[in-house]
């Protein structure tokens, strides 16, 4: 099962009922194509950034699921086709995996240390060097 994200902007002039009607509409809908909602959240009614139908406002949700990799195309052409749904976006989580190591945190002592190794450095670094012979 792949990890995904969908993000969608539902119409902000929607009331509260028929707002948790499209939000179960699309859950049921991850859930009856045997899929697995991890997590939803909602961000709530903001300012769109541009207007889409004349709207300025729409109200924002994030729902991580689990699924098969057919789903998310489902779930795209039933968004198309709802109404009430302004945009939206469905994207793969890839769990990264680096091959960098951490960095080790400095403690006070070690941090006092260094400022006082590093001015010595410069003055090494400033030896006379030889001339050149033109030839």
């Amino acid at each position: 099962m792949n990890k995904y994200e969908l993000v969608y902007v539902i119409d902000a002039a929607l009331e509260d009922e028929a707002r948790k009607a499209v939000i179960d509409r699309f859950n049921g809908m991850i859930e009856q194509n045997g899929g697995k909602v991890t997590k939803v959240d909602e961000w709530g009614k903001r300012r769109l950034a541009y207007p889409i139908n004349y709207k300025t406002e729409g109200y924002y949700l994030l729902v991580n699921f689990e699924s098969e990799a057919t789903l998310p195309r489902e779930i795209e052409r039933n968004m198309q086709i709802a109404e009430n749904v302004l945009r939206y976006l469905i994207v793969k989580v890839e769990d990264k995996r680096s091959n960098v190591k951490p960095r080790p945190v400095r403690t006070a002592p070690e941090a006092a240390e260094a400022p006082a190794a590093e001015a010595e450095a410069p003055a090494e670094a400033e030896a006379p060097e030889a001339p050149a012979d033109a030839e």
